[in-house]
């Protein structure tokens, strides 16, 4: 049978997305986006829009395929499990189970009956999934941690996703050795709440460093971490060990002092602008991305001033900003909301904020060398990242996933142009 897998939100839903992918190939499945006759619709609750984008996927799908056995999973059908149970879904759950597709499917081809399963138990097992390739990028993504218990007061995860809980230490790092032997010279960590990586005493500091000593390994990215997980241990490391990607997303959510206690946040600005200048200290040209939320109930006209001019005292290299968005149910759904055209207005800011900032990254690169490790063909470039998460764009035709030594030349319209000085492997197409 012929199936195709859509899939929203994160890291850790694309890591999940892949394993079902790779569990039902293996199993004798076809991949086909054209004709499917099973479509797995894996879900993102994290806002409003995400929660709609789903369930519109999910009416278009049974629209266009009305014969194919529908598959809905994620965490909108586990924040809103009423309202996907009569939208013709023929096997439906949410965050449990994903592991368990290919018995679930076989089982309903064999009785042809409804399959629904949720848990509101918060208290689960790491859900082991461990993959081999990753087939829709050169970066794999390894995810090492599923929960959070942070319960920040604008946030759904921690209802939909449980309690935190980590994969098996010598699993990972097994699971790691797999992929860099199927080629993938960079592997991203993921999980929900990354940082809060522990299994038998070893923490996210303790996996990184043995994961370094895989030979072929060039690089091992954290998806995002939080300012409270970069203790001193971490950033030992992040001082000794090369591997460690020139990059870090640290979310901060709100640059206001006030917000961030609404926001239930673990930190002040203070916390936040002291631990910045000592990995300043440590990697000068180090990338710091992070997240914004703008329109946080009682977020006035101040604390935004205060927000914008706390991310450009913090020379981000790039602002990915969300509107607020309340999800009913957590303790700030029950403050006073801030009006739409206002969130609009502010988030119209901090983008023109974060195109300034990223701008002034880039050129500082512009004459140095950079590693970058080679993705995918735009029209006549090939296209890859550097270690510290810059699109560049190489003119003809190179091997993927190779690590080319590269000289950038140009900032252009928000695209980071280079040429090649050296690479590992011969240049083809040329």
């Amino acid at each position: 049978m012929k199936f195709k897998i859509i899939t929203l939100g994160c890291k850790v839903n694309a890591y999940e997305s892949e394993y079902m992918l790779e569990k039902l190939l293996a199993s004798g499945y076809l991949y086909d986006e054209e004709n499917p006759d099973i479509i797995i619709i894996n879900t993102c609750s994290v806002t409003n829009m995400a929660d709609r984008k789903s369930r519109k996927l999910v009416h278009k799908a049974r629209r266009e395929h009305a014969n194919a056995i529908l598959v809905v999973v994620g965490c909108s059908t586990q924040n809103h499990e009423e309202d996907y149970q009569d939208m013709g879904i023929d096997i439906l759950f949410g965050n449990r189970k994903k592991s368990e597709i290919v018995s679930i499917l076989e089982e309903y081809l064999k009785s042809h009956e409804k399959y629904t399963y949720f848990t509101k138990d918060r208290a689960l097992d790491f859900e082991d999934m461990q993959i081999d390739k990753f087939t829709t990028h050169t970066r794999a993504f390894v995810k090492v941690q599923d929960g959070c218990d942070n319960f920040c007061s604008y946030c759904i995860i921690p209802f939909v996703r449980g309690s935190i809980r980590s994969k098996d230490f010598e699993t990972a790092i097994h699971e790691v050795e797999a992929l860099v032997k199927n080629g993938h010279e960079e592997i991203v960590l993921t999980g929900i709440h990354t940082g809060s990586y522990l299994d038998h005493g070893h923490d996210l500091s303790d996996l990184i460093k043995e994961l370094a000593k895989i030979p072929d390994l060039e690089r091992i990215r954290i998806s995002s971490i939080e300012i409270t997980e970069l203790n001193d241990k971490f950033l030992e490391l992040l001082k000794s060990e090369s591997k460690i990607a020139n990059h870090l997303h640290i979310p901060l959510q709100s640059g206001s002092d006030t917000v961030l206690k609404r926001m239930n946040r673990k930190y002040d600005t203070a916390y936040f602008r002291e631990k910045l200048a000592k990995i300043r200290e440590i990697r000068p040209d180090i990338s710091i991305t992070t997240d914004c939320i703008v329109g946080h109930p009682y977020e006035t006209e101040e604390c935004f001033l205060e927000y914008t001019r706390f991310c450009k005292e913090m020379n981000f290299s790039k602002l990915h900003v969300f509107p607020y968005s309340m999800r009913s149910g957590t303790a700030s759904s029950f403050m006073p909301q801030i009006a739409d055209d206002i969130k609009k207005a502010r988030v119209q800011v901090l983008l023109k904020l974060s195109k300034e900032l990223e701008d002034a990254y880039y050129k500082k690169f512009i004459g140095k060398e950079q590693d970058v490790i080679t993705e995918e063909y735009e029209g006549e470039y090939t296209v890859g990242f550097t270690s510290n998460y810059i699109k560049v764009y190489l003119k003809g035709e190179y091997k993927l996933n190779q690590t080319v030594l590269c000289v950038i030349d140009k900032v252009e319209n928000e695209f980071v142009y280079a040429h090649v000085l050296s690479c590992l492997n011969e240049k083809i197409g040329l």
